[in-house]
């Protein structure tokens, strides 16, 4: 394993142990419910939003290491964005996930996100690492629960 993959997965482990943001919000004032029937990893998904931007956001759930690291991962990445550039981290996330990216710029683009970006070739666990983002659009979009399937 190369000295990088094993950073990768340190900061993955290390989100998964101790994951950022993961508690409820009194104060949300959007939320959904999210689950993987494929692998039953759950995710309740609180967000503060005032006026257009994600003020505060945490969740709450169960799931394996991929999950819990990309829901913790999700919610630094969007604290203090707009609900438009949320939905832009969503998409290029997704497409890192699945499609991959035409250039290095894009991957760059995605910071601390980056790390999942070996889920890519492991399909069953791209469910696993979308499951929090699925859940932040349908709570952006008002829909209370979300299902991968």
């Amino acid at each position: 394993m190369s000295d990088l993959d094993e950073l990768y997965q340190e900061i993955v482990m290390e989100h998964n142990w101790k994951p950022r943001n993961f508690r409820a919000l009194d104060d949300a004032n959007r939320s959904a419910n999210g689950f993987n029937p494929f692998c039953g990893d759950t995710i309740t998904l609180h967000l503060q939003v005032d006026g257009d931007v994600v003020t505060d956001v945490g969740f709450q759930g169960s799931g394996c290491a991929i999950s819990r690291a990309s829901a913790s991962l999700m919610t630094e990445s969007i604290m203090g964005k707009t609900v438009a550039e949320a939905e832009a981290t969503f998409d290029r996330f997704h497409r890192m996930l699945t499609t991959g990216f035409e250039d290095e710029a894009d991957d760059e683009d995605m910071g601390d996100l980056a790390v999942l970006a070996g889920v890519s070739q492991f399909p069953t666990r791209v469910k696993c690492a979308t499951l929090s983002w699925h859940t932040l659009k349908g709570a952006l979009a008002g829909e209370d629960s979300i299902s991968t399937e």
